[in-house]
């Protein structure tokens, strides 16, 4: 059995931000940016409701350079990646807990040509 698809997500949907694209020394990159997706439940009152869900993702390298080109804020794509939880203390010493998905891959869903 291969260990490799125990971790994987797959998403579709809009995003809220344009990415957010950082350097190191070292020359490496890191994007952030914000994706929504949508769940249709049925509400108390029979009605079916929208619930959007926020993600935070990220990418390194390559893949973090090709989507700071290519996507910008409302545009649909597909991503695909894994689930990583993270830890860190803020500059006050609160401890903070953060999930994303880290990107191994994205399709760009929408056209260049938009309606103005």
């Amino acid at each position: 059995m291969s260990t490799n698809l125990d971790n994987r997500v797959q998403l579709q949907g809009f995003l809220g931000q344009d990415v957010e694209l950082r350097e190191f020394a070292q020359g490496n990159k890191l994007a952030r940016l914000r994706m929504a997706t949508n769940e249709f439940k049925r509400a108390t009152n029979g009605q079916s409701e929208k619930v959007t869900i926020w993600h935070n993702l990220i990418a390194w390298g390559q893949t973090a350079e090709t989507m700071s080109d290519l996507l910008r804020k409302g545009h649909k794509v597909s991503i695909e990646g894994k689930i990583a939880y993270r830890q860190y203390e803020t500059k006050d010493g609160e401890k903070r807990s953060s999930t994303e998905i880290v990107v191994s891959s994205f399709k760009k869903l929408d056209s260049e040509q938009k309606a103005a």
